[in-house]
């Protein structure tokens, strides 16, 4: 046999030439922290960040903002009077009401969520403080507690069903709508509606204006300086987390705009002739936005909060007790439309059988997701609930001077909820595009 025996193992060919070796893939670029850019760029780095946010589809409370300043040109031409100090001040009553219930709504979209039962709940909460104080004698702290109460009794039980016992949350709000509608109906009796007792607490609710211009002044500077003293006290825990913080100049130019806001606020409410000052529902709605936005952003519930939104299923494996989450926000969501329907019972003149009906629920949602918060859930903010209503009451003021019917006032309102979904459905997908969502 010429040839060798072959081994198992061993071969009589030439060694092919060794492989390259497979390349090694780049190290990932680590992005670049948009406060970064700020602390190297200065302004140009503010112009870079918005730009980069604007084209990954990061819009924010930016469509909000351009909507309010071309509503108030749009009406300014129309009449003259729509940005006077009246003008201003009925569009902060009417708001602030409304604006309450939207906050709890918005909790309830961060779950992605709906709650169809709130103009219902507000209008049983009005009714109980209107039963136990007016008809029954009750002392007026007392029934208003207890009118609340039973706000986040209704509320609890619509998550219980959702929660525990599986049913949708829009099946179980939609029965809410109709029960609670019904059980309103049957407390109020044959007389149909219950006057406000005049002084009382409730009117004071939407009636009481603090004619003192150190009031107003005094609240604008409050805001303000708690406003800075958040950003500085978040930027020194993000330092001392080893985190990139905001640069001193973000901090003085958003503490800038704030206080420039607020103080002509102020002064629109207080100088000119015919303002009647501050108005007390106001300093209320301000007070629930703050306390609402420091729950869903500094404390765990309201992570937990956005983490349900966003996967619930990754928020249980995480150990987050999502039955209690969501039983948890949707009684937050009765409580504050129970509230709020002591407001709408204080510019009505008392509990009627309407309080909570007609468009109440149209308004309350559409404020919400106007202002930005998402349809989708995970995704929002408290003061959307603000913006919502300032954009919904400044279109039906400037609609209402000019005398159009009510009927175009819907459709545009309307509108005005479809280009807001619009905008965050398109904002959804360029996120998805660019790779953030």
């Amino acid at each position: 046999m010429s040839d060798l025996a072959k081994t198992p193992g061993t071969s009589t060919e030439k060694p092919a030439a060794a492989a390259p070796a497979a390349e090694q893939p780049a190290a990932p670029v680590p992005a670049v922290d948009p406060r970064l850019l700020v602390r190297e760029e200065g302004f140009k780095g503010y112009w870079s960040e918005f730009t980069r946010k604007v084209r990954g589809g990061e819009l924010g409370s930016l469509p909000v903002f351009v909507g309010l300043i071309v509503i108030a040109i749009v009406f300014q031409f129309q009449n003259s009077n729509f940005l006077s100090a009246s003008s201003v001040a009925n569009v902060a009553v009417y708001s602030s009401g409304l604006g309450i219930m939207a906050v709890g709504i918005v909790f309830v979209l961060l779950l992605g969520e709906i709650d169809l039962s709130v103009g219902s709940v507000a209008g049983v909460g009005a009714a109980v403080w209107a039963v136990l104080n007016v008809n029954n004698g009750w002392n007026e702290w007392l029934a208003i507690i207890v009118a609340v109460l039973s706000g986040m009794a209704l509320g609890a039980l619509h998550g219980f069903f959702f929660a525990k016992i599986g049913v949708p949350a829009f099946v179980v709000t939609l029965a809410g709508f109709l029960g609670w509608s019904g059980l309103q109906d049957w407390m109020m009796g044959g007389e149909g509606s219950i006057n406000t007792p005049s002084g009382s607490a409730v009117e004071n609710l939407t009636n009481y204006f603090f004619e003192d211009k150190a009031a107003g002044y005094g609240l604008a500077l409050v805001a303000v300086l708690a406003y800075a003293a958040s950003l500085l006290v978040d930027s020194r825990r993000r330092k001392t987390a080893g985190l990139p913080a905001r640069p001193t100049s973000e901090v003085v130019l958003r503490t800038a705009v704030v206080a420039v806001l607020c103080f002509v606020v102020a002064y629109v409410l207080n100088e000119p002739e015919g303002a009647r000052g501050l108005p007390l529902a106001l300093v209320l709605f301000l007070a629930v936005l703050i306390v609402a936005d420091f729950v869903a952003r500094r404390t765990s519930f309201g992570r937990q909060v956005f983490a349900v939104g966003g996967n619930p299923e990754a928020a249980r494996r995480a150990g987050i007790n999502v039955d209690r989450v969501r039983i948890t926000v949707f009684a937050l969501s009765g409580t504050l439309g129970a509230f709020g329907g002591l407001f709408i019972a204080s510019l009505s003149g008392g509990a009627t059988k309407s309080v909570g009906g007609g468009n109440t629920l149209m308004l309350v949602i559409a404020a919400a997701v106007i202002g930005g918060t998402s349809l989708f859930g995970g995704r929002g903010k408290v003061w959307s609930a603000l913006l919502g209503m300032i954009v919904i009451q400044s279109i039906q003021q400037g609609l209402n001077m000019i005398g159009m019917a009510n009927a175009i006032q819907y459709m545009i309102t309307g509108a005005v909820l479809l280009a807001a979904v619009v905008i965050d459905s398109v904002s959804r997908r360029t996120q998805k595009t660019a790779g953030r969502a």
